[in-house]
Formats: C-alpha cells, structure tokens, sequence
C-alpha cells in the first residue's frame, strides 16, 4: 500500500468534492406533465438541465398529442410557455404533433435554450402562433419545479 501524505489526501478530497458537485449541479431536472382535460391521452415530460453557460435547455417529448385542429375549440398552433422565477410568462415556441409514416402514435418533441430559469412549462392551443399572451384553453402543464 502507498502511504500519502496530507497534501495528497487533502488534494484528492478536493478532487472528490469538486467531481460530486459537479455531478449534481449538470443533472437535469424531468417533470411530467399533468393529465390533461383536453388531451386525455396525452403524456410527456421536461427537461431542464442548467448548461456551462448558465442557461436553461429546454427539451419536451410527449406522446398521444391529438392534431391541433382535431380539438373541440379547433385551433392552428400549439404553444410552449414558460413561466419564470419572477412571475414572467413568456412564449418560447410552437410544437407541433407528428404521425410518422412508421408511427402509430402521435408524437411530438421541441427543444428550446433560454436564459430564464424555468419555473413551470405549459401548452396551449392557440389561434396563431406568434401570440404575446396565452389564451385559457391550457392544453398540457408542469407543476412548479
């Protein structure tokens, strides 16, 4: 056996601290959605994982998410927000459901990076999807992170 010294204990320590915390600080956070009224069938989940930037990456994958004009309250765009650490809301896109050639389900996936901390991640189907504000009809949603 190697006998180390102390310098060479504390320096390993640190190295074994330094990696730990690393580990914890780079995992990404995943939170599924809720049971949807308008979409039953729909389920998903979020991710959130903090980058070497300090931003947030964004990444959602649901499956069973119905066509958006096939809803009762036909619309033409399903709309991704977030909601931020101070109470913002704030529209970071458009996803869209896709029945793949070799698909029996329908799917849909949307990736994202923004700068806000996440607080919480909704969908609704909205009438355009350049919409500053989101409409009533919340088709999918988070619960807090």
């Amino acid at each position: 056996m190697i006998p180390f010294n102390s310098m060479t204990k504390k320096l390993l320590l640190g190295l074994f601290f330094s990696t730990l915390i690393f580990s914890f600080t780079s995992c990404a956070k995943k939170v599924s959605f809720q049971t949807s009224s308008v979409v039953p069938a729909a389920r998903g989940h979020v991710k959130v994982k903090k980058d070497a930037n300090k931003n947030y990456q964004i990444q959602i994958k649901i499956n069973d998410l119905a066509e958006v004009d096939r809803l009762q309250n036909a619309n033409k765009a399903y709309v991704v927000w977030m909601e931020t650490d101070d109470s913002m809301i704030k529209n970071i896109g458009q996803i869209k459901s896709d029945s793949g050639f070799l698909s029996s389900k329908l799917k849909a996936s949307f990736e994202t990076v923004t700068s806000f901390k996440p607080e919480k991640i909704f969908i609704t189907a909205e009438d355009n999807a350049d919409v500053q504000y989101p409409n009533n009809q919340v088709v999918l949603t988070t619960k807090d992170f």
